[in-house]
């Protein structure tokens, strides 16, 4: 009862917040070698919004921090726990938790999925999700090689996720980074910031202010 009444009390806040202000992007990148437009995909959400950036360890492999837009922090593995030291400090997973309006998880490894689909969280990236409210939005966009993306697992994950309200921007047909044709390649970033913000723009046309909730 204490943990529902809390995370009551959190929403409405945020709601509060919500409305007078940008909305606040939470964007995360896996470990996919579509990971080298994630640059990009925080670009196209600066001008509009406000952004925080995640990063796990294999995505840090593709990820050109210096063409990050300036103001925008990138947190990873290593920072989850860096600044606590005793009981009553402050949680990374928990504090982007609080602070997001909405999360993006793009790209999203067919790994990470998995990992998602089956509750586990054993990174920063994955704890933020375990932890996140589902009464806030959460976007994917996978990348993975086509036969990744026709595996029956990915079928199985893809409706686990679905139920938790997770909601899914879809790959793309094209040459992958492999070599292969086909389907598995992540929406370009462009897509992905314009699924998003008409999302956030219709709410506000239903509920009168930017709430995104």
């Amino acid at each position: 009862m204490e943990y529902s009444e809390s995370a009551s009390a959190e929403r409405e806040q945020t709601q509060v917040n919500a409305a007078s202000r940008k909305p606040r992007i939470l964007l995360a990148a896996s470990g996919s070698v579509a990971a080298i437009k994630f640059g990009n995909l925080c670009h196209c959400f600066s001008e509009w919004a406000e952004v925080r950036a995640v990063a796990t360890r294999a995505s840090l492999h593709f990820i050109d921090r210096a063409a990050l837009p300036k103001g925008v922090v990138l947190y990873t593995d290593e920072d989850e726990w860096s600044s606590w030291n005793k009981i009553g400090d402050s949680v990374l997973h928990i504090e982007l938790r609080r602070w997001a309006d909405i999360m993006v998880i793009a790209p999203l490894s067919a790994n990470t999925l998995g990992k998602i689909a089956g509750g586990l969280c054993d990174n920063l990236l994955t704890c933020i999700v375990r932890a996140w409210d589902y009464n806030k939005p959460l976007f994917v966009a996978p990348a993975m090689n086509t036969f990744m993306w026709n595996n029956p697992f990915t079928e199985r994950h893809l409706m686990s996720i679905d139920e938790l309200g997770i909601s899914l921007i879809p790959p793309v047909t094209k040459r992958l980074a492999c070599g292969d044709y086909g389907n598995g390649a992540m929406a370009e970033p462009s897509l992905i910031y314009s699924t998003v913000r008409l999302f956030v723009e219709s709410k506000i046309q239903q509920g009168g202010s930017s709430n995104v909730h």
